[in-house]
């Protein structure tokens, strides 16, 4: 990358809240419910340009990327997703962490590339922590190896299948600055957008803003 985690590749503070659930809200707690909202005030919504750029790689493998690390499970967590980019949180470092079954421990990916796919190919309902109210059918390979680094900068070759690979291929669109907006057709880019503009205004925060244009079946990413 040419950029550590404390380099100003992390933009200005986000703007919005709000965001899909991995249960209703009305299921949840009250202390549950203030840690979520909390977690997800930190996560960047459409409209914010971040989610648009390109993360680029990491080079230097220190605490400060460990704790930028943490940080981004624990946020992940709060805000009941399987999944989060450091693009989500403004931060344009090639990072991502996962934890697609509640057993699971939360894993993390630097530098990911994705080395092999299936042919098989499965279409399934995905949310997403940057687009509060949306779940759209995304096809997306039942099968991925991917090559990256842990955070001491060790090499690993992670293969999943079903919805750990969903998610990490989701994550990985994200340091594109793709979306699954992206990957819909134009008749369901509009059912989604609407459904976003009703969550928002919903919540108080008002019209989506639009551009061009996160447990998947439910869950965000």
């Amino acid at each position: 990358m040419g950029t550590s985690v404390e380099n100003p590749t992390e933009v200005e503070e986000p703007r919005e809240s709000v965001e899909e659930q991995a249960e209703p809200v009305e299921e949840l707690d009250e202390e549950t419910r203030a840690r979520r909202d909390a977690a997800l005030r930190q996560v960047r919504k459409l409209g914010d340009p971040v989610l648009r750029a390109s993360a680029v790689a990491v080079e230097r493998f220190d605490e400060r990327l460990r704790a930028e690390v943490q940080r981004m499970g624990e946020l992940m967590q709060d805000a009941l997703g399987v999944g989060l980019a450091a693009t989500q949180v403004g931060v344009l470092h090639r990072v991502l962490v996962y934890k697609a079954y509640e057993d699971d421990p939360v894993s993390a990916l630097v530098n990911p590339v994705l080395e092999w796919e299936s042919e098989e190919r499965e279409v399934k309902e995905e949310g997403c922590l940057s687009l509060p109210g949306v779940h759209v059918e995304v096809e997306r390979a039942a099968r991925v190896r991917v090559r990256a680094q842990d955070t001491h900068g060790r090499e690993l070759v992670v293969e999943e299948e079903g919805l750990p690979a969903r998610v990490i291929q989701h994550e990985m669109d994200h340091l594109e600055g793709v979306l699954i907006l992206d990957r819909i057709s134009r008749e369901a880019r509009r059912d989604a957008m609407r459904a976003l503009r009703e969550a928002r205004e919903a919540d108080g925060d008002g019209p989506a803003r639009t551009s061009s244009a996160e447990r998947t079946t439910a869950p965000a990413q």
